[in-house]
């Protein structure tokens, strides 16, 4: 079964200027700048929504395998998403000083981005990509 969520040619530059409403446009923005300085890796779309820094390439012992963002976030209207892969380590010696959040398996919710510490998220950032490199090599595209 293929992956539902896949790399696009879309333009990350023309979806963040379609972003409603400016508000979440302009944490799209500061987001991306962000992602960009920590990752040093250039956006790709991934679906229609997901803005998306690294790719990995895996293999389950099931014999699934496929490719996925590195690391990313999506503007959505309810809530700032944020992926940090692969999901199954605790970061909660440093989500403990990020600001207000909720958390999914491997997403982060964050209602506006002046809730959280931008610094302490760039440290989430970077330690979701080292420990996603112990499992799978991270590549640019």
């Amino acid at each position: 079964m293929a992956n539902k969520t896949v790399p696009t040619d879309f333009s990350v530059q023309d979806f963040m200027a379609g972003v409603e409403p400016p508000s979440r446009r302009d944490e799209a923005l500061r987001l991306d700048a962000l992602f960009r300085e920590v990752t040093g890796f250039e956006p790709v779309m991934w679906g229609p929504s997901i803005i998306g820094y690294g790719r990995y390439h895996y293999r389950y012992a099931s014999g699934r395998e496929g490719d996925f963002l590195a690391t990313g976030f999506s503007p959505r209207k309810a809530a700032l998403t944020i992926y940090i892969m692969p999901g199954y380590t605790d970061y909660s010696h440093i989500l403990a000083d990020l600001g207000s959040h909720r958390l999914g398996k491997s997403c982060l919710y964050v209602k506006r981005l002046s809730d959280i510490d931008e610094a302490v998220l760039a440290r989430l950032i970077r330690a979701g990509l080292d420990d996603l490199e112990t499992h799978w090599p991270v590549e640019a595209r």
